[in-house]
């Protein structure tokens, strides 16, 4: 912990004193960053208790807003408040339509209102009179490139060749004129991206979801999982680097970055520098088909387990109604923490080192009383952190029945007997089902160009990781491309499952 929390305390010397960061050359970079890091470790006092939050020690304090999320439920109001004015209704339809000839983007812009748009991303103090383009202007932007473009560079993307008088698709699609030589510099883009705080970015996401599920793509039985991807940038060498305490504490061009293990991998490295996106994601138990709802970005030395609370927490705060998390290890309860806090149950693949207590067939999934014991028990519930057994074996078919407890208790643990055991069936068919969680991950890095990240700052990366979430959607929600075939997939009845 004292460790992460010297990385902190350099990195917000840093950011401070040299608000100009990007702008130095490598050269001064690393005296700077050296001389920062040994004079922090110097001073610094390991009997000192931290004071830093969980969430400032793990870089993602400004991810996790206590207030100003808007909910499901709330959204829903906005858009019917919006739909019943007819002002509002006649502004928000597109004037350019009919120069839109892909079927995709005709969708998109017919789904979206800029009304709503406008009001979800503007800044405090924000007057239309106050700049040349509206937010939602740049927001289609943003979706334009992340959909149609995804493999090129927001400077090259900026320019005559896609927003010429002569694209009318695209100008109009983002409701620039299309007789004035209106041009968005992709300075002006950046400085968009900059500027959305994460709650505006919670908020702009909650409307297409509320969209997306009004949709009826997602179905009636949905469990939830969470799963975590690298994401890594082009800072490979360290400026600074110092081993305190047999931990090395690296110092990269991207102050927010960090080195990590990345899972194996036959032809990358076992280590990444850069992120860690870790999302919840939305799984269609019926079809097996998964989507992404929110994402937390990190620092790739972090592990998994720490942001699972966190995603719950947003995720409600949105107002996603979530019963069951299937995820793998790294993301257990250990503690029931979660539980406690949320309601929310979480089922991982049983962990290897977790020893099975005695007389339980964990292939059968049978619990036994005793070594001498013939006749399975039968699952009661669970009390005080123990899972009941009763023996249920009847008159004259257990020779024992009169000396024996018929009562069993097993604490729950992280590996046959979590909160929900492994041996109800619909648990290992959630297990199953488990790995389409990574799916999205696919769909982002490849088909919305998350793959190569060209920005270098962790807040700017956050945006773009949204975007390309809420893009996904969109494209699923608009149904043109081609579409995979359905797996066939065993329908979960959560409802038992959380009862």
């Amino acid at each position: 912990m004292h460790n992460k929390n010297i990385k902190r305390i350099v990195q917000k010397e840093l950011k401070k004193n040299y608000p100009n960061w990007n702008r130095l050359n490598r050269k001064i970079k690393k005296e700077i960053s050296r001389k920062v890091l040994a004079q922090v470790v110097g001073e610094y006092d390991f009997k000192q208790e931290i004071s830093a939050s969980p969430d400032e020690l793990l870089g993602v304090e400004q991810q996790v807003p206590k207030k100003g999320i808007i909910s499901l439920d709330q959204m829903a109001d906005i858009v019917n408040e919006s739909k019943n004015n007819s002002i509002i209704r006649l502004c928000g339809e597109s004037r350019f339509a009919k120069y839109i000839k892909d079927k995709e983007l005709l969708f998109i812009d017919q789904l979206l209102d800029n009304e709503i748009i406008n009001r979800l991303l503007a800044y405090d103090g924000y007057r239309p009179a106050m700049r040349d383009f509206f937010p939602h202007n740049l927001f289609r932007a943003e979706l334009l490139k992340t959909i149609k473009y995804p493999e090129i560079s927001y400077r090259k993307f900026c320019d005559e060749e896609y927003f010429g008088l002569d694209r009318k698709q695209n100008r109009a699609f983002i409701a620039l004129s299309l007789r004035e030589k209106t041009m968005i510099d992709h300075t002006q883009l950046s400085k968009f991206r900059n500027s959305l705080a994460f709650v505006q970015q919670f908020n702009i996401t909650v409307y297409i979801l509320h969209h997306f599920l009004q949709s009826g793509i997602l179905g009636d039985h949905i469990l939830h999982g969470v799963d975590s991807s690298e994401l890594a940038n082009e800072c490979k060498i360290p400026l600074a680097s110092l081993n305190v305490n047999g931990q090395n504490i690296r110092i990269y061009n991207d102050l927010d970055s960090d080195c990590g293990k990345r899972r194996n991998k036959r032809d990358k490295s076992i280590y990444v520098i850069g992120y860690r996106l870790h999302t919840l994601t939305a799984i269609d138990a019926k079809t097996g088909h998964s989507f992404p709802i929110i994402s937390l970005l990190a620092p790739a030395n972090h592990h998994d387990s720490h942001f699972l609370s966190l995603l719950v927490e947003v995720a409600q705060a949105m107002g996603v109604k979530i019963k069951l998390i299937t995820a793998d290890t790294a993301y257990h309860d250990n503690d029931g923490s979660l539980y406690d806090k949320t309601g929310v149950y979480v089922t991982t693949p049983p962990c290897s080192t977790v020893s099975t207590p005695n007389n339980v067939d964990t292939v059968k999934g049978m619990v036994f009383c005793h070594d001498e014991c013939s006749v399975p028990m039968e699952y009661a519930g669970i009390e005080e952190d123990n899972h009941e057994y009763k023996c249920i074996a009847n008159t004259g078919e257990c020779l024992l029945k009169g000396s024996c407890p018929q009562h069993r208790c097993i604490p729950l643990d992280r590996g046959f007997f979590q909160r929900i055991p492994y041996h109800v069936e619909q648990i290992r068919e959630a297990h199953d089902i488990r790995k389409n969680s990574e799916r999205p991950f696919n769909l982002l890095k490849h088909q919305t160009g998350l793959e190569t990240v060209r920005v270098r700052s962790q807040s700017a990366i956050a945006v773009r990781c949204t975007f390309s979430s809420i893009s996904l959607l969109l494209i699923k929600m608009a149904g043109t491309r081609k579409k995979e075939p359905a797996k066939k997939s065993p329908q979960l009845p959560l409802f038992k499952m959380a009862a």
